[in-house]
């Protein structure tokens, strides 16, 4: 059997036939069919003659053929609805993410906030509210403002307000100042070994503190500590002069510069030389801080 897809010579119907036989029937119009062997297509024999409806036979083909085309549209539409539905599926599926993330951003930070307030004692929290602020007067009389950022660092700000409220800051010196990097202060030996008599722990992503997503930019001001030792932070801190976000996540950055980083970049006007980090950074004429006090 050798079965060939042609069409009614009468009706248009589409049929396969067996093209070995010579002979075939339309099955919509009766038209009998043979094959013409000069050039192998069928054509219809003496159907009109042997009283088949040919209108009718037509009339089934052009349905059959509408049908088709109906249940074809049905599937063209079926599929663009369930696409439809993916896609409204996907956007609700981040919208929700994207709420539930923020939701949890700001719990989290809340969290941080409300523990930090009750680690405070009665006088501090008499001084300390949200975005407490740190004067700092130096020598020449110029000054400069810092903001605190507690929900980001809430040890290492209560950590700097103690020692700010102690006095420990009043008379200590910026001893590393860098072009294009920072200025680096509150060593009480002013070499940039020393410290207070406490360590912190780093409150920096790695350290385990991913809430901690303050980044270093310009006037941002961060906890200096030992290369090798994550917990080593005390009372040295650094002030960003550029955008220096290769240290997110590796310093604990708590506050920013709000006012006066004028008095700042005076600090590059000082002269410097070789510091002991191999750069010109230590200053000629000591940078003193007259007083630092909690607004």
């Amino acid at each position: 059997m050798k079965l060939i897809d042609t069409s009614c010579p009468k009706c248009g119907a589409k049929l396969k036939i067996d093209i070995d036989k010579k002979r075939a029937k339309c099955e919509y119009c009766g038209a009998e069919l043979i094959i013409d062997d000069e050039v192998r297509r069928f054509k219809y024999d003496n159907a009109e003659e042997a009283g088949y409806n040919f209108e009718k036979g037509r009339q089934r083909a052009k349905n059959e053929l509408k049908k088709s085309k109906i249940a074809a549209q049905k599937t063209a539409n079926k599929q663009a609805k369930t696409k439809r539905l993916i896609i409204g599926f996907i956007i609700f599926a981040v919208i929700l993410s994207a709420i539930f993330i923020g939701v949890n951003l700001v719990n989290r930070r809340t969290i941080h906030s409300d523990m930090y307030i009750e680690s405070l004692t009665a006088e501090d929290e008499s001084v300390l509210t949200d975005n407490t602020r740190v004067k700092f007067t130096m020598e020449n009389g110029s000054t400069f403002v810092v903001e605190l950022y507690p929900e980001y660092a809430p040890k290492t700000v209560e950590n700097f307000v103690n020692l700010v409220s102690d006095g420990f800051y009043d008379g200590i010196t910026f001893h590393r100042v860098i072009d294009g990097f920072m200025a680096q202060g509150g060593d009480p030996e002013g070499t940039g070994f020393g410290g207070s008599k406490e360590k912190i722990e780093g409150e920096f992503a790695l350290n385990g503190h991913k809430e901690n997503t303050l980044s270093h930019t310009r006037g941002v001001i961060s906890m200096a500590r030992s290369l090798n030792d994550y917990n080593s932070a005390s009372s040295q801190f650094f002030i960003c002069y550029e955008d220096s976000t290769f240290l997110d996540g590796q310093y604990a950055a708590f506050g920013m510069v709000v006012e006066g980083m004028e008095t700042v970049d005076s600090f590059l006007d000082v002269e410097r030389t070789l510091g002991s980090d191999n750069q010109i950074s230590s200053p000629v004429t000591p940078i003193i801080i007259e007083k630092a006090e909690v607004m």
